[in-house]
């Protein structure tokens, strides 16, 4: 994995370890809605020119660690990533309508992962399931 990523005028790397639910924690991320989360969130990370290092969706709850060019931002990455994604998944399994107002929670939690070899954060994010 390259350590450093470049753009017009910076050198940069910023890695992110992002987590975020659907309303009320709900487990409605299964029976497919999963596999389609992941197709979108890799579709929409290329648009926006953010990397995917790792992902992993659970019945109530995703998990991404992702680099995400400074200039662009954290928080536009997110907004866009659950912004699309509710969009599009509310309009595929209509059963999401009846059960949540929302598809996302407005909160999510973000953390740099600088001080976490890269290697753990991944692993931790792999393993999910299996906890």
């Amino acid at each position: 994995m390259k350590k450093f990523k470049y753009s017009n005028n910076i050198v940069y790397s910023c890695k992110y370890h992002v987590v975020w639910t659907p309303k009320y924690r709900r487990s409605v991320l299964k029976d497919g809605v999963d596999s389609r989360l992941k197709d979108l969130l890799e579709q929409i990370a290329k648009e926006i020119h953010v990397d995917i290092i790792e992902m992993e969706i659970m019945p109530d709850h995703v998990h991404l660690l992702i680099e995400v060019d400074p200039q662009f931002g954290i928080h536009k990455a997110v907004k866009r990533f659950k912004g699309a994604t509710s969009r599009y998944l509310r309009l595929e399994f209509p059963h999401l309508k009846s059960k949540l107002p929302t598809l996302w929670t407005n909160s999510y939690f973000v953390s740099t992962v600088g001080g976490t070899p890269l290697d753990m954060v991944k692993l931790y994010i792999q393993n999910q399931k299996e906890v």
